[in-house]
């Protein structure tokens, strides 16, 4: 594995409670950001930060992510939680956050919506299915 590996959202919580160095990085894009939601982790007195892994409408990756990371104030001692739409984007960000020198860069692996059911539809898991805090920019 080329990053620290997959956790369910539960566990990015609690990692995100007890971890002083644990940060939630959102890598989804603006669009999404704005139209769909995000979480909400400021009653764990922290702030989500907001980095696209790729932009929209193109899907053209962000060349600048991981300097985008560290102007965010991100260090390689950091425990990253990366979380996209699905947990599939997200595992490009922990790998180029791994292979950039972070040391604990993780996959949340069913993000904010999870997958898509039988029906097409989001929702069923992630972030947003665990009732965890999110909000409407």
């Amino acid at each position: 594995m080329t990053y620290s590996g997959d956790i369910p959202v539960s566990d990015a919580w609690v990692r995100l409670r007890d971890n002083p160095k644990a940060v939630l990085v959102d890598c989804r894009t603006r669009a999404e950001w704005n139209f769909v939601g995000v979480p909400d982790i400021t009653s764990l007195g922290k702030q989500t930060v907001f980095v696209e892994w790729v932009d929209y409408p193109n899907g053209a990756r962000n060349p600048h992510f991981v300097d985008e990371l560290r102007a965010a104030g991100l260090t390689d001692d950091d425990e990253v939680l990366f979380l996209c739409r699905s947990g599939q984007r997200s595992i490009g960000a922990a790998e180029a956050a791994t292979a950039a020198g972070f040391q604990s860069a993780f996959n949340i692996s069913d993000g904010f919506e999870g997958a898509t059911d039988a029906e097409g539809h989001r929702g069923g898991a992630g972030w947003r299915a665990e009732s965890l805090p999110w909000r409407q920019p």
